[in-house]
């Protein structure tokens, strides 16, 4: 079972309750300037823009061990299903690294 499943509810689909785990890609840059609390991540189920604004507003961790950072998406990225995600604190240089949707 995919940990982000889809389900059908009255001809909608809609995200499951499931832990929905995701990759970071990059770093959000602008032309001339990189943001190094704001991450651009794809999350695994997820492959349009429709189903990436869902989890807009939602809050993502990023943890090991003990240590847990905490974020917030905040935009989507692309048509393919990435969505744009800011931290508290800049994560220390762990692009390929896995988060989690927990609110």
């Amino acid at each position: 079972m995919s940990p982000c499943n889809s389900t059908k509810k009255g001809g909608l689909t809609k995200l499951s309750k499931a832990v929905i785990e995701g990759v970071i890609v990059n770093y959000h840059t602008d032309p001339k300037t990189q943001h190094p609390k704001e991450y651009i991540i794809q999350f695994s189920g997820v492959k349009s823009a429709s189903d990436a604004a869902r989890l807009i507003g939602r809050k993502v961790a990023w943890s090991v061990g003990k240590r847990t950072v905490r974020g917030k998406i905040v935009a989507l990225h692309g048509k393919n299903g990435s969505v744009r995600a800011r931290f508290r604190k800049g994560l220390p240089g762990l692009i390929g690294t896995r988060v989690e949707v927990i609110g």
